[in-house]
């Protein structure tokens, strides 16, 4: 399947994951804690609640978070620098990390002809040498 980072509907892509896993219907209920025509709901759902979408990553073993970080990483501002004095007590993340499924998408827009490397590093951020070592490697 062609990942689309830009448009994510969330109950679309569980459900094919419960098709692909062929998770019996009773199970999920029982795992989710919910009934029939509630799964039914959440796959017709484009957003679900995080704590409804942590019990379908552990279900089905498959990171539905990341899907949102992938998001963030192409389509997202860079964010501002901090200033040492403004010190949050969040986790900060030094730089993006580019999974397989991201760089495989970005090849797919390179070889279909359907973004430019220079576009590809003005609309993701992604500086060029990263760029051309993957092609490099792609090959």
């Amino acid at each position: 399947m062609n990942s689309n980072f830009r448009n994510i509907h969330i109950g679309k892509l569980i459900h094919l994951r419960v098709k692909e896993n062929k998770i019996d219907l009773h199970r999920i209920c029982n795992f989710i804690k919910c009934t029939e025509n509630e799964v039914s709901e959440m796959y017709i759902q484009e957003s679900l609640s995080t704590d409804v979408l942590l019990r379908w990553s552990k279900l089905l073993e498959y990171d539905f978070f990341r899907l949102y970080s992938q998001h963030l990483i192409l389509y997202a501002p860079p964010s501002a620098p901090i200033r040492e004095s403004d010190v949050s007590k969040l986790p900060r993340f030094r730089k993006n990390i580019y999974t397989r499924e991201m760089i495989d998408f970005i090849l797919e827009l390179i070889e279909k002809q359907e973004k430019t490397k220079r576009q590809i590093t003005d609309e993701y951020g992604i500086p060029y040498t990263t760029l051309c070592k993957w092609i490099a490697k792609n090959k």
